[in-house]
């Protein structure tokens, strides 16, 4: 990897619901760990604030106590914002607030509105990396605040995720990237079906374990159980469907007992701002069935590397699974290799950055 020319001292403030390898942060918590791999890798200092009992190997880590927050996803639009007693999110603001000078750039990845509202009240320069679409109107006003004060501050993950908000046009699309040797290529999978996330409404499991059900193939489910009457309420109307769950998994494992599936199923209910694991899926050789939705479309190259289909569709899921001879699983690892690694997001990162302090 490429070592940059001007390394930064970078302060990175994680999401505020969940302490980092909890799985409650979702896919930030795996961002923040290939950002700051592929920036450390290229000579950049880089130290991270989390909430307590984050556990992340090779970087330096400053661990902060207090209440977590509420996850954006669970809230209406019209949701007012918040802030616990003791609230680790304030607290993880205050430390960045005192240690400012000690860094060229912060880089904020909450969802949550006090890192924005605080933002003109810095010395040092934000980037905020948002990891969700459009939610509610108070996180849509406040981001939208300064992505005009401060231009080139805001970027997104996906064109889609842009297109959720009305100032689209101020958001950089900075994609993912993944330590592609962490995954290995599998060519020969097991007669199974993979489902990989939070397991929570919005994430729309119900309909890959009804696909599972009418085609018979057992159906593999890996992540936290954020929402537990949810969860309940899927094994009570799917008593006799052919799903197996597995918990929530660190990279290692999960990667080898994904590789083995015949395809990951991506069933999202709203505009995934992205969609690693899609690409983690890709890395291993194993093609992605997903809703014409969010990221994931914009991911998956269809009737290539995996299937789209209409979005809520449970029939166009079942048919997309009896089509899966067709697809190559060596053009899944190609695609990975070529768009996604962990050079390319670095590239794109430094870019970022260099125009963010341009400014400065």
């Amino acid at each position: 990897m490429p070592q940059s020319r001007h390394p930064l001292k970078l302060l990175l403030l994680s999401t505020s619901v969940g302490a980092l390898g909890s799985g409650l942060g979702g896919g930030v918590e795996l961002t923040l760990k290939n950002i700051a791999h592929a920036l450390q890798q290229r000579g950049h200092q880089i130290t991270i604030v989390a909430p307590s009992n984050s556990v992340l190997e090779g970087v330096s880590l400053v661990t902060i106590a207090g209440e977590l927050q509420t996850t954006a996803q669970t809230q209406g639009r019209n949701a007012p914002i918040t802030l616990p007693k003791n609230s680790v999110l304030a607290n993880m603001w205050a430390y960045a607030r005192q240690h400012q000078p000690d860094y060229d750039l912060l880089i904020n990845f909450a969802y949550d509105w006090l890192p924005f509202y605080v933002t003109p009240f810095f010395d040092r320069p934000i980037a905020h990396l948002v990891s969700m679409g459009s939610l509610t109107d108070a996180m849509d006003q406040v981001i939208e605040q300064v992505a005009l004060e401060f231009p080139g501050t805001i970027a997104v993950h996906s064109h889609a995720q842009a297109k959720t908000f009305e100032f689209a046009d101020q958001c950089r699309n900075v994609q993912n990237g993944f330590d592609l040797s962490l995954y290995e290529f599998c060519a020969r999978p097991k007669h199974q079906l993979a489902w990989v996330g939070r397991i929570a409404p919005e994430k729309g499991l119900e309909d890959a374990v009804a696909a599972a059900q009418i085609v018979g193939t057992p159906l593999k489910i890996w992540g936290v159980i954020q929402d537990t009457a949810y969860w309940n309420q899927i094994c009570a109307d799917y008593p006799d469907a052919p799903i197996d769950y597995c918990g929530f998994l660190p990279t290692s494992e999960l990667q080898h007992r994904l590789g083995q599936s015949q395809a990951l199923l991506m069933t999202p209910r709203w505009i995934e701002a992205f969609g690693n694991v899609a690409i983690e899926a890709l890395a291993c050789g194993v093609p992605v069935i997903a809703y014409r939705r969010g990221g994931p479309a914009e991911i998956v190259r269809d009737g290539e590397t995996g299937w789209l289909v209409e979005p809520d569709r449970v029939d166009e899921l079942v048919s997309a699974i009896s089509k899966l001879d067709r697809l190559d699983r060596p053009a899944c690892r190609r695609q990975a290799e070529a768009e996604y690694s962990l050079d390319a997001m670095g590239d794109r990162l430094e870019a970022w950055f260099e125009a963010i302090l341009k400014r400065v």
